[in-house]
C-alpha cells in the first residue's frame, strides 16, 4: 500500500501528488488558459493583426506570472483566499451559532415588528440579530449536511453525510487501542504496519463497499483524574497531611509537559446505486441500510482486531459528538456524554480571523467561558521529502517530543482497486518517461524533479505487479493545532512547521486559511477531507458494465 517497498519494514513516500492528465503532471489551469488566449489571439489576429498576437503573447506571460506556484501559494490562489475570506465577513458565513428554534422565532419576530422603525436604536439592533440570524445553523461548517442513520444509545453511531457538491455517504468511528503497547521491537512494528497493510488490501478490492479509512489519534494533555480517583478511595484517612500534599505534588510532576494519544479509526461507505442494491437484500428501505452496515461495521472491527489492536469499538451516536465536541472545546473531557445529543454538534465560534478558528465554549466543570484557537494544515504527498521511511516516520509529530500542544493528526486513504491502480500507475510511467526523453533531447540535462517522477512511477509499477496483492490509495494528511490564544497558536504553528521539515520531512503544511472552521472538520471523526480519486474512462466502463451484480444472488 505503499509507492514503494526496497526492504522489508522500509518504503519510499513522497514526490507526486496526482496522476497525469492532458497536460502530464504540469498545472493543468495554466495549459488549458493558455489554450483559450492562444484561440482568441488567432480568432482576432485576421481584425487586429500584430496587435492581437503581442496581446496574446502578453496575456499567456501575465496567466505564468498569476500561476507560478511559490512556497505561499500562486499569486492567483493567495487572491482567491482572500476574496473567500472577505465574502465570508460580508455573509457572517465564518461565525457559528448553534441553531436554537425558540431564538430564531424571537429574532424573526423582532425584525418584522422593527421593519419600519426609525429609530436609530432599532436600526443597531436590527443589524445585530440579523447577524445572529445569519450564524445561526443546524451544525458547524465543519460537518455542514450531517445526520443520523442510526444514533440510538448502545448502538454503533451511522452518520449520514450530504456535504454541497459532494457524493452522500455513511461513515462509523471506532475507538482503538492502538498497535504499540509500552516497549515494542522494531519486528513488532514491521509486522504491525504490515497487518494494517494488509487489513487495508482487503478492503480495497471492487467488491468491497468500504471505500476511504481514517486513522486518527488525538494528542493531548494528560488527565489525572483516574489518579485522583483511586487516591480518594485507597488513601489511608490517617495519613499524615504532608504525605497527602507529596501525593498530590507526583501527580502534578508527572504529568507536567506530558502528552497522551487517543486513537481512533473511521470508515467511510459512499451511498451508490450498489450500496443501495446490497442493502436490498437485507430488508426495505433504511432498515436494509442499517442491517447491511451492521454486518459492515462487524467485518470492519474485524479487520481492526486483525491488525494488531488489542480492542476495536465502534463509537455510539454521542460518543461520536462528544469526540467532535472536544475537538471544538478541550476544556470538555473527551468522552463527556451526559449532556450531549447526537443533532448537537457543534460549539459557538466567533469569525473575524483569517488564520484561526475560534471557539467560544463553557468549561464544564468550572462552568466559566473559555476560548481557544485552531489551526489546520494539509500535508501533501507533493510536500514531502522523497526518501525512505520506516513505519514510525511520524513519531516526533505525535509524540510532542519537541510540540508540547493540543493537536489532531489523521490520515484520510481512499482505496483504490488494484486493476485501476495499475492502469493509472502504467499510464504515469508512460507519460513521465516520454517527458524525460524529450528533456534529454539534443543533450539537454534533464530536471531533477523529472526523474523523481520516473521513478516514483516505476515503484508504483513494481508493487501493484499482478499477484502482489497490493491494490492503490489516493490519501491527504492533516493536522489541527490548538492555543488558548493568538499567540499561543503563532508560535505553535512555527514550531509545527520547522518540526515537520527538520524532524519529520514534510517540506510544507499547506494551511488552510481563510476557510479554518469549515477545515476543523477533516480532523474530525466523520471521514470527510478527501477529494475522491477520478477512475479513468475505461475504468468507469468496466464499473457500469459490472452494475451492483445479480438482484437473484443471496449475496
Amino acid at each position: 500500500m505503499s509507492d514503494g517497498q526496497q526492504e522489508r519494514g522500509v518504503f519510499i513516500l513522497g514526490g507526486e501528488g496526482s496522476h497525469r492528465g492532458f497536460w502530464g503532471s504540469k498545472n493543468k489551469s495554466r495549459g488549458w488558459g493558455t489554450v483559450a488566449i492562444i484561440a482568441v489571439g488567432m480568432v482576432f489576429t485576421p481584425a487586429f493583426g500584430w496587435v492581437a498576437i503581442v496581446a496574446a503573447a502578453l496575456g499567456v506571460g501575465l496567466l505564468i506570472i498569476l500561476t507560478s506556484g511559490t512556497h505561499n501559494g500562486s499569486i492567483l490562489e493567495r487572491r482567491r483566499r482572500q476574496r473567500r475570506y472577505r465574502a465570508a465577513q460580508r455573509s457572517h458565513a465564518d461565525e457559528y451559532i448553534p441553531y436554537d428554534a425558540d431564538r430564531a422565532a424571537l429574532l424573526t419576530t423582532a425584525l418584522s415588528q422593527t421593519r419600519k422603525s426609525k429609530e436609530k436604536a432599532d436600526h443597531r439592533a436590527r443589524i445585530e440579530w440579523a447577524r445572529e440570524l445569519a450564524a445561526m445553523r443546524a451544525n458547524p461548517d465543519g460537518c455542514d449536511g450531517m445526520g443520523w442513520l442510526q444514533s440510538g444509545r448502545g448502538v454503533p453511531g451511522i452518520a449520514w453525510h450530504g456535504p454541497v457538491g459532494e457524493e452522500p455517504y455513511l461513515s462509523v468511528a471506532f475507538s482503538v487501542s492502538g498497535q504499540l503497547r509500552g516497549m515494542e521491537s522494531p519486528e513488532n512494528v514491521v509486522r504491525g504496519a504490515e497487518a494494517f497493510g494488509a487489513f487495508l488490501a482487503s478492503k480495497a478490492a471492487p467488491s468491497s463497499l468500504l471505500r476511504v479509512v481514517q486513522p486518527l489519534t488525538r494528542v493531548l494533555p494528560a488527565d489525572t483524574a483516574l489518579q485522583e480517583f483511586w487516591v480518594l478511595n485507597n488513601i489511608d484517612p490517617a495519613a499524615p497531611d504532608w504525605a497527602k500534599a507529596s501525593y498530590e505534588e507526583v501527580l502534578i510532576e508527572s504529568s507536567r509537559g506530558a502528552m497522551v494519544q487517543r486513537h481512533y479509526v473511521v470508515g467511510r461507505w459512499p451511498l451508490t446505486s450498489r450500496f443501495v442494491q446490497h442493502a436490498r437484500k437485507y430488508g426495505a428501505g433504511r432498515d436494509g441500510w442499517r442491517k447491511l452496515m451492521a454486518s459492515e461495521i462487524e467485518s470492519f472491527r474485524r479487520g481492526l482486531l486483525d491488525s494488531r489492536n488489542a480492542w476495536a469499538e465502534p463509537l455510539t451516536a454521542r460518543g461520536t459528538t462528544a469526540v467532535i465536541r472536544h475537538m471544538q472545546n478541550p476544556s470538555r473531557p473527551l468522552d463527556l456524554v451526559r449532556d450531549v445529543r447526537p443533532t448537537n454538534t457543534g460549539e459557538r465560534s466567533r469569525g473575524g480571523e483569517y488564520s484561526a478558528h475560534v471557539v467560544e465554549g463553557i468549561d464544564p466543570e468550572s462552568g466559566h467561558p473559555v476560548e481557544w484557537w485552531h489551526r489546520t494544515a494539509a500535508i501533501r504527498a507533493d510536500h514531502l521529502t522523497v526518501a525512505q521511511r520506516r513505519p514510525l516516520w511520524l513519531l516526533d509529530l505525535l509524540v510532542g517530543r519537541e510540540l508540547d500542544v493540543i493537536r489532531t493528526v489523521t490520515f484520510h486513504i481512499e482505496l483504490v482497486p488494484a486493476t485501476e491502480a495499475r492502469h493509472a500507475a502504467r499510464r504515469d510511467l508512460v507519460s513521465d518517461m516520454s517527458t524525460e526523453i524529450s528533456e534529454t533531447a539534443g543533450g539537454k540535462i534533464p530536471l531533477d524533479e523529472g526523474s523523481v517522477r520516473v521513478a516514483a512511477a516505476q515503484r508504483r509499477r513494481n508493487d501493484l505487479a499482478e499477484g502482489s496483492g497490493h491494490h492503490g490509495t489516493n490519501w491527504v494528511g492533516y493536522v489541527t493545532i490548538t492555543a488558548e490564544s493568538r499567540d499561543q497558536l503563532a508560535q505553535a504553528s512555527r514550531e509545527l512547521a520547522e518540526l515537520c521539515a527538520n524532524e519529520v520531512g514534510i517540506q510544507q503544511l499547506e494551511w488552510l486559511d481563510s476557510y479554518q472552521p469549515a477545515a476543523s472538520g477533516n480532523t474530525w471523526p466523520i471521514g470527510r477531507g478527501i477529494r475522491p480519486h477520478v477512475p479513468s474512462f475505461g475504468a468507469r466502463a468496466m464499473r457500469a458494465l459490472a452494475g451492483g451484480g445479480d438482484k437473484e444472488a443471496i449475496a
